[in-house]
Parts: C-alpha cells; structure tokens; sequence
C-alpha cells in the first residue's frame, strides 16, 4: 500500500487502534515524568542506561521500545508499569 488511496481503503482496526493508544500514553507518562522531575533525557541515560538516543525515539514514538527498556527508563522516575483489567 503506496498511496494514500490505499491506506484509506485499509482502516486501523480496533485493536490497532487501541495499542497505539495505549502507546501513546504510556510514552506522555515517561514523558510527563521526566520533565515533572527536570531530568534531561543525557541525565535518564546516566540514569537508566539506556543511551540517550534510545530515549529521544522512544519519547518521539520512532520505535516500539521492548518491555524491560520502558522499565529501565520508568525506574528512575519512579514509576512502573501496571497490569490492571481493560474497563
């Protein structure tokens, strides 16, 4: 699928749609955290050790980071992640 055409005649399905935003949310939180905290994203690495880099496309929603990188870097903010039932 190139064009946009294309794209528009496959929508998101409901389940996409939900990852994305669960993503979405959960990189605002890191996000929200790290700033709450005045923390650079170079003092999060020295933090966390997860390099710099990593951090800024993680924040940017570039990739979808793996599960104990998103712990890493929410550790030093003082948070966690949570499993919870779905409302």
């Amino acid at each position: 699928m190139k064009t946009w055409k294309g794209a528009r005649e496959k929508p998101f399905t409901a389940e996409e749609i939900g990852e994305s935003d669960l993503r979405v949310a959960i990189i605002g939180e890191l996000i929200k955290a790290r700033q709450e905290k005045n923390i650079s994203q170079r003092e999060l690495e020295q933090l966390s050790g997860v390099k710099q880099p990593v951090i800024s496309r993680l924040e940017a929603g570039e990739t979808s980071p793996q599960l104990d990188t998103v712990l890493k870097v929410l550790a030093p903010l003082g948070k966690t992640l949570a499993v919870v039932p779905l409302e």
